[in-house]
């Protein structure tokens, strides 16, 4: 079979930048340096880092007084912020730039006296971030049309909506659209919360799933992007696994059909070296006629590091 791996795949900006706010504290105030909740989803990553001397806590109760703390890339909830301000703590924040802007517009629509409607999935890092921005009643959540149906009217407050960065472009799409024709002077932002990473590695996806019999997408089971470039694939009429290493890829899956062409890609936490190891096990099992790379965008988009770190 071919190999057909997506470009762009892997590891985002925002990705890159955390990683770095670990690795550079870890130098620059030697370890341990205390990480809460993990710094992106993948074990790999957590687990490299690990072994360099980063410990990964739940809640800043277990991280001891004097000591450096880094929040994880996906943000946290104001009080977090407060809790860690009122402790003798180095807090190094490495949310990602794109969930910040979120954040903000939340804020500047609550301020201006709007009702802040929030697409995501409950439960993820992210929204409990994002929705710890706000007061509990100031901001609800939905994930489905179904949501936005079950929505109060109101009293004639004005409304917004703000997304997770990390959902399905089309099913955000179609949420969003419900919300306009329930609320139809609801206020949006200018520009889409859905980062560029994630509408990129999806059309990614989609170009793969044109010329491939079967998917593979290298990510966490927790990892929201991950997920959805899995569904992607589906949703375009393409068996897609996700799989968190090589050791993961059931053999059956590609024996199941008569596979001319498998796509890989990877969620914008998954490290190269993951990408690397799918390949080695793919030629050590099957035989592999080519490997070819479908390149449907070029990214060189960075962040920089806290000045903290500069």
């Amino acid at each position: 079979m071919k190999v057909l791996l997506a470009e762009p795949r892997g590891f985002c900006a925002g990705v890159d930048r955390a990683i770095a706010i670990v690795e550079q504290a870890l130098e620059r105030f030697s370890p341990p340096v205390y990480v809460r909740h993990e710094i992106v989803h993948n074990r790999r990553v957590v687990d490299t880092l690990r072994h360099k001397g980063a410990i990964f806590v739940h809640e800043l109760e277990e991280v001891p007084d004097g000591a450096t703390v880094i929040f994880s890339a996906h943000g946290v909830a104001r009080s977090v912020v407060e809790q860690g301000q009122q402790r003798p703590l180095r807090i190094l924040d490495a949310t990602c730039p794109l969930v910040e802007r979120v954040h903000r517009a939340a804020i500047r629509f609550d301020k201006a006296g709007m009702r802040v409607i929030l697409i995501g999935h409950r439960g993820h890092p992210e929204v409990v971030g994002t929705m710890g921005q706000l007061p509990p009643d100031h901001i609800t959540l939905v994930s489905s049309e179904a949501d936005v149906e079950s929505l109060e009217q109101g009293d004639g407050q004005p409304i917004s909506y703000i997304t997770q960065t990390t959902l399905s472009v089309d099913e955000t799409a179609r949420v969003v659209a419900a919300l306009k024709r329930r609320f139809p002077t609801i206020h949006e932002q200018s520009r889409e919360d859905i980062c560029y990473a994630t509408q990129n590695r999806q059309n990614a996806v989609k170009q793969l799933a044109l010329q491939c019999d079967c998917i593979l997408v290298l990510g966490a089971p927790n990892s929201s992007n991950s997920n959805r470039l899995r569904e992607v694939a589906q949703q375009s009429g393409v068996p897609a696994y996700l799989i968190e290493q090589a050791e993961d890829i059931n053999l059956a899956w590609l024996e199941a059909a008569d596979i001319q062409c498998l796509g890989i890609t990877a969620g914008a936490s998954a490290p190269e070296i993951l990408i690397d190891e799918v390949l080695q096990w793919l030629q050590q099992h099957v035989t592999v006629t080519a490997i070819e790379t479908l390149t449907t965008h070029r990214e060189h988009v960075t962040f920089p590091l806290p000045p903290a770190l500069n």
